[in-house]
């Protein structure tokens, strides 16, 4: 009886290991409690370009678990979708779905795809709840859970990272890549600290210039996002003295009051989109022929022309798209260099993306996300 009891035993430990994960219950961004069994079999990205996090946790199985996506990818970020359409070309074929807050998302077409979960961005939430989308998708058995990447990334990217690394079944490389971001962001805070006192240059970021005709000058960014990795850099966001929300806007006559010393724009390949296409065209493979010329076209507007940031040739161009992504720590990187050269001389951001590319993610590095007039352009 005692060798019987020992196999029983055994045998219920096993099953237990074997076991699935099962029902578990998640907190997402907003604060509601969201039941799903994980690791979820079938995922529906609500933004495609959750990709960018997604990859760096399942490498080459990221699509394994993606039964579709909101087609903010090819449209905002075709250079991104490109890579990844290279590498892994069935993702042609991949359902797209419009973006909610437009009443452009198909529920009915989604249902279709009898996903476990949908993943939407929070600035989805206030119309994803006066549709009645959350509650018409539960009834389908469809989860709804709320990520942030962009309002508030240093309250929320981590958490949001960690959720997609349950609903992935990638917790372990979740913690990974969080640990590895930490770092890559200390180079710069752990050594401004140590530094002490510093002269803070003014900075004044321009959130997708060139991008429309309709879009007046300025859009900028208040204490968070963007504006939050000038200051994590050693700048002074300008944006910050007087907008309180993430996203906001100066108007040309206080860009020149402020003078400030730096002016980065952020910019991405949106030919898709643009109606007038004077953006800043840097991302992946981007031409920095091209990139440069597109910023020096707009520092030709007359907010611009008699700043000293344009004067001496300190104007910038970053990567649009690292502002929904928790790849901050290449941006952050980049402006210490700008801001601080001499203290940062031995910081090299485009080898810190190439390495983060080679550690976490299942295509290949290609250059191109900063372009700068200073050094005649380079």
């Amino acid at each position: 009886m005692p060798a019987l009891k020992k196999v029983l035993l055994a045998i219920f430990a096993a099953l237990i290991i074997a076991a699935p994960v099962g029902a578990a219950e998640i907190t997402d961004v907003a604060g509601r409690k969201v039941e799903i069994d994980i690791p979820a079999k079938r995922i529906l990205l609500g933004e495609a370009r959750q990709i960018h996090i997604a990859a760096a946790l399942k490498g080459e199985h990221v699509f394994d678990q993606i039964v579709g996506w909101r087609d903010d990818l090819i449209k905002k970020d075709p250079d991104s979708y490109a890579g990844y359409l290279e590498r892994f070309p069935e993702i042609e074929k991949l359902p797209r779905f419009g973006y909610v807050p437009s009443g452009d998302f198909s529920l009915e077409a989604a249902i279709a795809l009898k996903p476990d979960v949908l993943t939407l961005n929070l600035e989805a939430q206030e119309a994803a709840e006066e549709s009645g989308l959350i509650e018409k998708a539960a009834a389908a058995g469809i989860a709804v859970i709320f990520l942030d990447f962009r309002v508030d990334p240093a309250k929320n990217s981590e958490l949001s990272t960690a959720i997609l690394g349950r609903l992935f079944g990638a917790e372990g490389q979740a913690k990974e890549f969080i640990g590895w971001r930490r770092l890559q962001i200390a180079v710069v805070t752990d050594r401004l600290a140590k530094a002490g006192t510093i002269a803070r240059p003014k900075v004044f970021i321009e959130r997708a210039p060139g991008i429309s005709g309709d879009a007046a000058c300025c859009r900028t960014f208040g204490p968070a996002n963007f504006g939050q990795m000038v200051e994590l850099a050693g700048g002074h966001n300008i944006g910050s003295d007087v907008i309180s929300s993430t996203f906001g806007d100066l108007n040309p006559e206080q860009i020149v009051v402020a003078n400030p010393h730096h002016v980065i724009v952020t910019g991405s390949n949106w030919s898709a989109e643009s109606d007038i296409s004077q953006f800043v065209p840097v991302g992946r493979r981007a031409s920095p022929t091209l990139a440069i010329k597109r910023l020096k076209g707009l520092m030709q507007r007359p907010a611009f022309l008699n700043l000293d940031a344009v004067k001496a040739g300190r104007v910038h161009a970053v990567w649009h798209q690292f502002y929904g992504a928790p790849y901050e720590f290449v941006p952050i990187q980049q402006f210490a260099k700008w801001f601080h050269p001499e203290l940062f001389a031995d910081i090299d951001p485009d080898k810190t993306f190439r390495e983060f590319h080679e550690k976490f993610l299942p295509i290949a590095y290609r250059s191109g996300y900063f372009a700068s007039l200073s050094n005649g352009g380079e």
